[in-house]
């Protein structure tokens, strides 16, 4: 699929200040580095402005404070990197669905699915699922009993929504994903671990995003309850119960653990891990491969572990670290031999 947009009709969507030719054509998205005749490109980040000078691109979204030397057509913008997200969906190769439900499609007698909604091939609707309109369930998606998904929604191939999972408008949800598993809930009794029953479901909020291979489990008791705008990248486990505030968002490979609860706003970059049962605010920023141990109440950035050093040094503060104790030790008896000298001296000059 092509498109061919004009420049001008691009600063109109965006409220741009147009610097060049309205009416060139815009056919494509690229970097500065690679843009070339007829693609629009953009500015950023400091460190690409030298790309800037050679770049081949047929515009460029800019900071006005950044289009000071550069002679070339611009749309000045006050956010490039937002300006860029806003029309590269006009430019989206994906596939669009027909309405419709492919013949190979199973689909319970009792399933209420919407004309309007596209079911695509060996897809599986059990009994009571509702499909509103102007969704896409992908080739191989399973929706169980009782499952709802809102309008606008777009399932791609192999998403697995177990029974009693509801879904938001306009949430998308990539291949893999699985929706309403089994929490991992088990009593030991005697060294025999039972299992109880997770009869909750999910919950998941409007335009909420979901990752390639990404669970999120049932809730024991109550559901578990992603608010709306949620953004979940690749390969993030969300446990039974946890409750996720609107607007978060969690790089790939996060582990949240049961009844964690995460407030409005947050940003987990990738790796980072959440014992359970506990508190984070809204507006908290947790950096890559951070163990949170214990809630946090004030907004702000949270680190823990060590960053990357060569091997060699590494070893060295590893050995260092192994024998913390023994000079915590060895400097608590020198802290208390300089106290006592001290007050010896300060006797003396007293007497």
């Amino acid at each position: 699929m092509s498109i061919t947009i004009k420049l001008g009709q691009l600063a109109e969507f965006l409220g741009a200040t147009l610097r060049g030719d309205k009416d060139k054509d815009i056919t494509g998205l690229a970097t500065l580095e690679e843009a070339g005749p007829g693609q629009i490109s953009f500015l950023a980040k400091p460190q690409y402005r030298k790309y800037l000078v050679d770049t081949q691109a047929a515009a460029v979204l800019l900071k006005p404070a950044d289009a000071d030397g550069y002679t070339g057509d611009a749309l000045l913008v006050p956010d490039p990197y937002l300006a860029y997200a806003r029309i590269s969906h006009f430019f989206d190769p994906k596939p669009k669905s027909s309405a419709g439900v492919h013949p190979t499609a199973v689909i319970a007698e009792d399933a209420q699915v919407d004309p309007a909604a596209s079911i695509g091939a060996f897809a599986v609707i059990e009994s009571g699922a509702r499909i509103a309109a102007n969704v896409t369930i992908g080739a191989h998606c399973f929706i169980g009993v009782r499952s709802e998904i809102g309008e606008g929604g777009w399932l791609a191939p192999r998403v697995t929504l177990y029974h009693d999972v509801r879904i938001g408008k306009r949430v998308v949800i990539q291949s893999g994903a699985v929706l309403g598993g089994e929490g991992f809930g088990f009593v030991n009794d005697k060294g025999v671990w039972q299992k109880f029953a997770q009869i909750g479901g999910v919950t998941l909020g409007d335009d909420v995003e979901i990752g390639v291979n990404t669970a999120i489990d049932r809730g024991a008791l109550s559901d578990t309850r992603i608010g709306n705008g949620v953004k979940l990248d690749n390969q993030i486990h969300i446990a039974h119960n946890v409750q996720i505030g609107d607007h978060t968002a969690m790089a790939a490979c996060v582990g949240i653990s049961g009844s964690a609860k995460i407030g409005k706003h947050c940003m987990l970059a990738g790796g980072v891990g959440l014992v359970g049962h506990i508190d984070i605010c809204d507006g908290v920023y947790i950096t890559g491969m951070t163990m949170v141990t214990h809630s946090i109440t004030e907004p702000g950035s949270y680190s823990s572990g060590t960053a990357m050093q060569p091997s060699a040094e590494w070893r060295k503060s590893a050995a260092r670290l192994r024998k913390i104790d023994d000079m915590a030790r060895r400097l608590q008896k020198l802290e208390k031999a300089v106290e006592t000298v001290t007050c010896a001296d300060n006797r003396s000059s007293d007497g």
